[in-house]
């Protein structure tokens, strides 16, 4: 047990899981001929002359992503029905064909441009499934155009953050599924946007489990490497016996990584989960739900959950048949962004000091509060349990904490806050993982003194900063997490 422990505290993302991993909020953007058929999912038999998005606005949607405090924006390029929307030179079903612009736009590269000008990131959603092609089902030859798709969206847009895949897989016209050449979808991302994070049925990033907002208490990064297999292997149809092993975990699972888990693995990796839902029940705008956005009390605990637990969020806010955000989405999203910036401002720990019961050389606990997400503290080798107390320099009201590991691993998997009141320590809140960030809500205390003690680690903890603020005071943050599990294709 010790050689796995050690062995999973020496688990190191990639840079491009980094990347993604920092950017922590970004937005989904559902739009094709869905969007003029008032459906979740096309036929691929509609006619291009629907898709007329008259006062498309890109910037519009940067600038929806920019109130939100969103970081990316990842387009539907082409979703189930097959309909793309940049002139592909690989099928008639696409803008090419439409009336909007007389045929000559493309809404790919505008969505691109915006992103830039705006200062967001640009990625790119293409779905495997296409039920307009005819070629779909006859594998290789899809596989083929699959590929030249592909091609053309990661070398005439710049450059992209994320290729997003989900896992939906059908029948072609031939009456055969479709089996997908992952490796080679794989290989001409690498070679063309090699700083690109390849998500959900990739190497990269995985799916949190469902599309409900819904996290788990304990999101860990590291989990075993059959994991990833199993999430190429299920969209097949063909499942060979040596497989079997690898089918052994989901990701809807409730536990991917705790001690129990992978304590009998012989491989793990760095696979840190993406939590994906819709601002509204649908994926692609729908009139009828103009009413329904999402609260933001309900807006707030899935970013509390998924940012502040260890994954990404991925908001989807799906244009409408303007082309533009709905006035009601654009709301919410300003909403959202104003009480993030208003609670995360100002760190009251920014001038604090600390002691630490152990510390390695070079580690010690002023690493919490110099800024670098590069200097940590620890304690040496092997010591799995330690205590920090922290002197915030006057009393202060707070009602959350936000901890962070150091960046190249994940290591605390118990830990407890306290705070000094009247010389005696009285309990605030208790947590389990930390990871990339680890946000603590409570309800708001006076005090000077907190302490946080790593009741259990791997190896020997280590955290990159202890930051402490006072948010406005919303129910946002009293909303309990409910159900698990749902279904993965939009």
């Amino acid at each position: 047990m010790e050689d796995i422990i050690k062995y999973a505290a020496q688990v190191r993302p990639s840079e491009r899981q980094l990347a993604l991993q920092d950017m922590e909020f970004y937005a989904f953007i559902h739009f094709s001929v869905n969007t003029f058929t008032d459906r979740e999912w096309g036929t691929g038999k509609e006619d291009p002359a629907i898709f007329n998005p008259v006062r498309f606005d890109a910037d519009q949607w940067v600038a929806a992503c920019h109130a939100a405090g969103m970081k990316g924006l990842i387009l539907t390029c082409k979703h189930h029905d097959g309909f793309c929307l940049w002139p592909s030179a690989y099928t008639e079903h696409s803008v090419k064909n439409s009336p909007w612009k007389n045929g000559r736009g493309d809404i790919v590269k505008e969505v691109s441009d915006a992103c830039r000008r705006g200062g967001i990131k640009f990625g790119i959603y293409l779905s495997p499934w296409d039920r307009h092609e005819p070629t779909y089902g006859d594998s290789p030859r899809y596989n083929a155009f699959f590929v030249n798709q592909l091609r053309e969206l990661l070398t005439n847009y710049g450059d992209i953050f994320c290729v997003w895949f989900d896992g939906a897989c059908g029948e072609g016209p031939n009456g055969k599924r479709q089996q997908y050449d992952w490796d080679a979808y794989y290989a001409v991302i690498r070679e063309l946007q090699p700083g690109a994070v390849i998500s959900v049925c990739g190497p990269d990033i995985r799916w949190c489990g469902n599309e409900a907002g819904y996290c788990r208490e304990s999101e860990w990064s590291v989990v075993p490497a059959s994991l990833r297999d199993n999430e190429k292997i299920q969209e097949n149809s063909q499942q060979t016996d040596d497989r079997e092993f690898a089918r052994r975990y989901n990701s809807q699972d409730r536990d991917l990584g705790s001690r129990d888990i992978i304590r009998h693995e012989r491989e793990l990796i760095w696979y840190p989960a993406e939590v994906n839902t819709s601002i509204r029940p649908g994926w692609f705008y729908h009139a009828s739900e103009d009413d329904k956005v999402r609260p933001l009390e309900e807006l707030l605990r899935i970013y509390y959950g998924s940012v502040g637990g260890n994954a990404t969020f991925l908001l989807n806010i799906p244009p409408d048949t303007r082309g533009l955000i709905h006035e009601n989405d654009m709301q919410r999203l300003r909403e959202l962004g104003d009480v993030i910036r208003t609670t995360f401002r100002d760190n009251l720990a920014a001038h604090a000091t600390a002691t630490a019961s152990e510390a390695a050389s070079g580690c010690g606990p002023d690493k919490l509060f110099d800024g670098n997400r590069d200097t940590y503290w620890a304690p040496e080798e092997g010591t799995e349990y330690a205590v920090i107390d922290i002197d915030l320099g006057r009393e202060v009201t707070f009602d959350h904490i936000v901890l962070a590991e150091h960046r190249y691993s994940q290591r605390i998997e118990k830990f407890r806050l306290e705070v000094r009141e009247g010389g005696e320590w009285k309990p605030l809140c208790e947590g389990t993982v930390v990871g990339r960030k680890r946000i603590c809500r409570f309800a708001p205390v006076i005090a000077r003194f907190v302490r946080l003690t790593i009741l259990e680690s791997r190896w020997c903890p280590t955290l990159s900063s202890f930051e402490v603020y006072l948010g406005p005071q919303t129910e946002g943050n009293l909303i309990p997490q409910t159900a698990w599990g749902a279904s993965r294709t939009e």
